[in-house]
């Protein structure tokens, strides 16, 4: 299921994800299991995914969305990587590679950036396109119209949201 028009209506802001350049992006929440029809959530029902958290010996837990003006839904993306291939900015990272954590534990972190932003480099189903580089997005919504299970929003619009959201973290 598409990430909402107006995702951050009805999410609070869970903390922030930091880069070590002083930028951040708000991981939104609480996450989801199901959809607002009722259906499972894209990574609670997809049995490759649900088997990789499985390998890793982790839980699989509703995760919310990571970034405001450039949002993932982490309950609907499935680590396809379209957005990182497509993306011409390099705004995406698959935040694993960095660092090597489960999801649920990346709010409060630092990365440096240095994550990989190739398509298939993913460490497995589990990571998650984050965008580390949300204030460098050009708004070319490259990254929109090739996620398969339209997991991304991109709205400038959002930066209020953002901003108010920061002043309460």
């Amino acid at each position: 299921m598409p990430i909402a028009e107006n995702f951050p209506e009805g999410l609070k802001p869970l903390g922030k994800i930091k880069l070590d350049d002083g930028n951040f992006h708000i991981m939104w929440g609480p996450g989801k299991e199901k959809n607002t029809d009722g259906s499972q959530a894209e990574v609670f029902a997809d049995a490759d995914v649900v088997a990789a958290y499985a390998a890793r010996g982790e839980e699989q837990v509703p995760l919310g969305v990571s970034g405001t003006m450039v949002a993932v839904d982490w309950d609907s993306c499935v680590a396809d990587g379209a957005c990182i291939e497509a993306c011409p900015v390099q705004v995406f990272q698959w935040y694993r590679t960095e660092k090597d954590i489960p999801a649920k534990d990346v709010v409060g972190q630092t990365f440096n950036g240095t994550g990989s932003n190739v398509k298939d480099e993913r460490k497995d189903l589990t990571d998650k396109a984050d965008p580390i580089r949300e204030h460098d997005c050009i708004w070319c919504m490259a990254c929109v119209s090739v996620c398969p299970p339209q997991a991304i929003k991109v709205d400038q619009s959002n930066v209020e949201k953002h901003e108010s959201a920061a002043k309460t973290l």
